[in-house]
């Protein structure tokens, strides 16, 4: 059996103010002739299927045709929930859907609907597609499951994949979407976060923890989604990234999905299929007039720019100036002179969770005195009853 897998797809989402979904469509567009040509049997797409929980009608629009195109082409379909999905929004008609071969799963409280089972000429292929795991929604209706991070949900979720493995033998594959590491649980890494997706609806809100890949263990191939630049975990534990470039923190230039092909025995190969780029990613840094000037920098200017400039004192209208060679300039910073401290600052923060930041706010404003535990428990709290909330509407 040969997959596709693919994720973070965000439909509707935008670049800087830009609307990316012209360019989002064209890359998806190519899907199917990559279905066709390397014979896909079935595409995954591992969350964050929109950015948004109300998704606008053209972007449920854009979904439904680019997904109808895939099946034209000749394969089937599995999607997970992300943390910027509605579950209930995008899992409905869930089962009319499947009558066409469009496998949506959303139901974080109803394992037995995770699992798919498929088929090839080497017997049955079991494929559990997890939704977005909330640990304090889990927590809420599961009270006795000992649910209290990110990489306890994901362990819940494994026990039951591995219990109706038992029951229905065959090769494994799982959808997840999570923040997943080659470590053992530990609080997650600041410096992770620019491959993150940058909405505030983030799975990392409240110091959620990283989830060990040893929580996959036993799984011929997992899928994961939530990072946004392809990383490869362990031979059958991979991000692909998102199809578009939403930030310019995301370090990949490559935009793709991993050909996954599944022999007799379990996994077999893995391969890297690319998809285009319509725009790329440039950073700049210098002085205003001499960056206009610049022969180097030719061929960039169809590129998403961010610019630092380091100007003695800050120039007057630059981002006009800069629009007038790189129309698609879309952040402009200075970081000369009196702007060193505030981008300094910004960077600092860019490290911390939302929890460091209260807690470095308390201490400020009491004389030294960050956030007891007892503050910090109800802080941490706070933090993630915000995230679930915005996750239900």
């Amino acid at each position: 059996m040969r997959l596709l897998h693919t994720s973070d797809w965000h439909v509707g989402r935008t670049f800087h103010g830009a609307d990316t979904l012209d360019a989002l469509l064209g890359v998806l567009g190519e899907i199917p002739g990559i279905v066709r040509a390397q014979r896909i049997d079935v595409v995954l797409v591992a969350g964050d299927v929109y950015d948004s929980a109300m998704p606008a009608g053209r972007h449920v629009d854009a979904l439904t045709g680019a997904l109808a195109a895939i099946r034209e082409a000749g394969a089937r379909i599995v999607l997970s929930s992300g943390n910027h999905d509605s579950a209930a929004r995008l899992g409905a008609n869930a089962g009319f859907a499947q009558a066409g071969g469009l496998h949506l799963s959303t139901r974080a409280l109803e394992p037995e609907s995770w699992r798919i089972e498929l088929a090839d000429e080497h017997g049955p292929v079991q494929v559990f597609a997890l939704p977005y795991l909330e640990p304090v929604a889990l927590r809420a209706a599961l009270p006795d499951a000992g649910i209290a991070s990110q990489a306890d949900a994901v362990r819940w979720a494994m026990d039951a994949v591995r219990a109706a493995s038992a029951q229905h033998p065959g090769r494994t594959v799982v959808l997840a979407h999570c923040f997943a590491a080659a470590v053992a649980a530990k609080p997650l890494d600041p410096a992770a976060v620019g491959e993150l997706d940058d909405a505030p609806r983030d799975i990392t809100a409240g110091g959620l923890d990283v989830v060990p890949i040893d929580a996959f263990d036993g799984i011929d191939y997992v899928a994961l989604g939530h990072i946004h630049s392809r990383e490869r975990l362990a031979p059958n534990v991979r991000y692909s990234g998102a199809p578009l470039h939403y930030s310019f923190r995301e370090r990949s230039p490559e935009r793709g999905g991993w050909l996954v092909e599944l022999g007799a025995d379990g996994l077999q190969e893995v391969t890297w299929v690319g998809l285009p780029v319509p725009r790329a990613l440039t950073t700049l840094e210098g002085e205003l007039d001499a960056l206009l000037a610049d022969p180097r920098h030719d061929g960039t200017e169809q590129d998403w720019l961010r610019v630092r400039l380091t100007d003695r004192l800050r120039p007057m209208d630059a981002m006009r100036r800069l629009r007038e060679r790189w129309p698609h300039c879309a952040e402009v910073t200075w970081v000369g002179g009196e702007a060193a401290p505030a981008a300094a600052l910004r960077e600092r923060l860019a490290r911390r969770s939302e929890a460091e930041i209260v807690d470095g706010f308390l201490a400020h404003v009491r004389s030294g005195v960050g956030a007891s535990d007892a503050e910090a428990a109800l802080v941490r709290e706070a933090l993630a009853r915000v995230a679930s909330s915005e996750l239900a509407r």
